[in-house]
């Protein structure tokens, strides 16, 4: 029996080639998500922090910095900056979009040298506004809680990663859902963090792991964050394009807007 033909070509095939302004709004995007999003930490658990005192529960206040950090991401979608480069904010997003055939080889290393960058400089920011609430928490560091080992944090980080990059095609699929998509991830992520951060820290995301480790210092844990979720999110992504019917993002962008160029991949119309 012949195999069953994959989808067809998409109707807007990613470009190749240099796209600085895209890049740099990839940066400036992760830079925000970084900072917002760690500034949430250490409103809910940084050393002389109010909210500790006024919401005793850590698991409630845990809860509360995954809505926090999760809607950080999804302004930034929504905002100019995420509807030109699409906002993935995340190199596991940015990789699953490439084994999708979404994303070009040199997008590819552009977006995760601009995210990785926009971490590093979102982390310095961190412990510069925060200062010594910032150096309670080691700047925003991510590592495995005691009891759990490196083995089980991987396949934690990697299994929490597929989840993400499994909402995130599953949303950006279907013309109904596509323009949901900041919504559906901020649910999500949060709950990830609510539930996953207690094992993990919830990273879902070298370039936030990285950028606060190399602030703090402390290199010794950043191996699982930075093989974990890029594993999570190639894994989710091949079984995603493996769905029978041709089931494949439409888009590459976390909020598509037809009035912003993409030289991302795509099925729905954009400006040229």
């Amino acid at each position: 029996m012949r195999a069953s033909p994959g989808p067809p070509a998409l109707a807007s095939p990613p470009e190749e080639g240099w796209h600085p302004l895209e890049w740099a709004a990839e940066l400036l995007g992760t830079f925000a998500l970084v900072l917002g999003g760690l500034s949430a930490v250490c409103l809910d658990f940084g050393a002389g922090s109010p909210i500790p005192r006024l919401i005793p529960s850590a698991s409630l206040r845990l809860l509360l910095t995954g809505l926090l950090f999760a809607g950080t991401g999804s302004l930034v979608a929504i905002s100019p900056l995420g509807r030109r480069s699409g906002a993935h904010l995340n190199p596991c997003v940015t990789l699953a979009f490439w084994v999708s055939g979404h994303v070009s080889r040199s997008d590819l290393l552009g977006y995760i040298t601009a995210q990785l960058a926009g971490a590093l400089l979102g982390a310095l920011a961190l412990a510069l506004a925060w200062g010594r609430v910032a150096a309670s928490l080691k700047d925003g560091l991510t590592q495995p809680q005691p009891g759990v080992g490196t083995p089980q944090a991987i396949a934690i980080e990697a299994l929490m990663t597929a989840v993400l990059v499994l909402t995130l095609f599953t949303f950006t699929s279907f013309r109904r859902l596509v323009r949901l998509t900041p919504l559906g991830l901020w649910v999500v992520i949060a709950l990830l963090v609510w539930r996953g951060a207690p094992y993990t820290g919830c990273s879902l995301n070298p370039a936030r792991s990285l950028g606060p480790a190399l602030v703090a210092g402390d290199l010794h844990q950043l191996f699982v964050y930075l093989v974990g979720p890029p594993l999570g999110a190639v894994l989710a992504a091949g079984l995603f394009r493996r769905l029978p019917g041709g089931v494949r993002p439409l888009t590459a962008k976390l909020f598509h807007d037809p009035r912003f160029r993409s030289v991302l991949g795509s099925d729905l119309p954009h400006r040229s």
